[in-house]
């Protein structure tokens, strides 16, 4: 098959011929339709996380047909249109059985430590309990965040956050991530606030339906003052030092701060302003994924016109493309939203 594959970090991506994956017995062989380009790829290829083995192939967020299953698995068949959490869970122990798979201490993730889908084919583990069935009204060159930044900001925004109606939220960061993040927040009826270095990402936001507000040294004072003493959710969609301490400090008293970017290399180790925290009792969330008992949810939100998956896609690339825009990730983005690859015979919702 056709993979995009790097032999080392920060080495240069090139579209390869690679071996067909193996299916295991109880997983599945999905032929990628549509896959997306992540910051956390960019991350992992440049080393910033220790699960990677080299060669590899990135992504971590699709959508597609079912190739082949193993002798094990009873819920899906070829044919099936599918999607999958970044999470590939276990489905057998504690926090899966109770509900929690998006934190399952023996989780795998396609794109990390299992080879990912920029590539004509990925294998998912677990089958019967990671896959997710597509309705066929989703296009599936949209349904390729739901793995994804989609997902992830439906589980920051609803279930760790628990926005509700009438309260102020306030997104730092309005690439892909950010945007699901400010649309499901506006679902749900929040008044929101969206922080950008980019005046393309702002309008984005806006025509989201939340206020813009560019991204300064003073930014923290500027949404305190517009909300009349601070946010009541703050989330960090991008994943660095400044942009999760400007966000923390965005709160008011008893405020809920999420964490859904990654805080990698140089800002592993964030200062934040603990102080606040403590003389605020603010609360500091953090959030990974979305479990698989959630997409039900998100699907019906979707259905019902409550979610425009469209609002979030930016560019559509190619496969060949895949390269490039890996080293693009190296400077600001170009364009507001999502970037997704189309792959094989897969963009429209056949």
């Amino acid at each position: 098959m056709r993979a995009v594959r790097y032999d080392g970090f920060g080495a240069q991506p090139a579209l390869a011929e690679v071996p067909d994956p193996v299916c295991p017995p109880r997983g599945a062989v999905i032929a990628v339709h549509a896959t997306g380009v992540c910051r956390s790829d960019w991350h992992a290829w440049q080393g910033h996380d220790d699960t990677v083995h080299l060669p590899h192939i990135p992504g971590h967020e699709f959508a597609g047909v079912v190739q082949e299953v193993g002798a094990g698995v009873t819920r899906v068949a070829p044919g099936d249109r599918v999607t999958a959490p970044f999470i590939l869970s276990c489905g057998r122990c504690a926090q899966c059985r109770a509900g929690a798979t998006q934190v399952c201490p023996a989780q795998r993730q396609p794109g990390f430590d299992l080879p990912g889908s920029w590539a004509e084919q990925v294998v998912v583990i677990e089958a019967d309990h990671n896959l997710v069935p597509l309705p066929d009204g989703i296009d599936m060159t949209l349904a390729a965040g739901l793995g994804c930044r989609v997902g992830t900001a439906y589980h920051a925004v609803r279930a760790q956050a628990a926005v509700t109606p009438g309260e102020c939220v306030v997104v730092y960061g309005c690439g892909g991530l950010g945007l699901a993040a400010v649309q499901v927040a506006r679902a749900i009826g929040a008044e929101v606030l969206a922080v950008d270095v980019s005046e393309r990402a702002l309008a984005a936001a806006a025509a989201l339906g939340a206020t813009p507000v560019p991204f300064a040294a003073d930014v923290a004072e500027q949404v305190r003052a517009a909300t009349d003493g601070g946010a009541d959710v703050s989330l960090d969609a991008l994943g660095s030092a400044a942009t999760a301490g400007a966000a923390l400090s965005s709160l008011r008293p008893r405020g809920r701060h999420v964490q859904v970017g990654l805080l990698l290399g140089e800002d592993a180790e964030a200062p934040l302003p603990m102080g606040r925290v403590i003389a605020q009792e603010l609360q500091i969330l953090g959030s990974h994924g979305l479990a698989a008992a959630e997409y039900r949810d998100l699907l019906e939100e979707i259905a019902g016109g409550r979610l425009d998956l469209g609002a979030t896609v930016g560019r559509l690339l190619d496969l060949e493309d895949l390269p490039a825009a890996m080293l693009a990730m190296d400077h600001p983005p170009t364009s507001a939203g999502m970037t997704i690859a189309r792959v094989g015979c897969g963009t429209m919702s056949a």
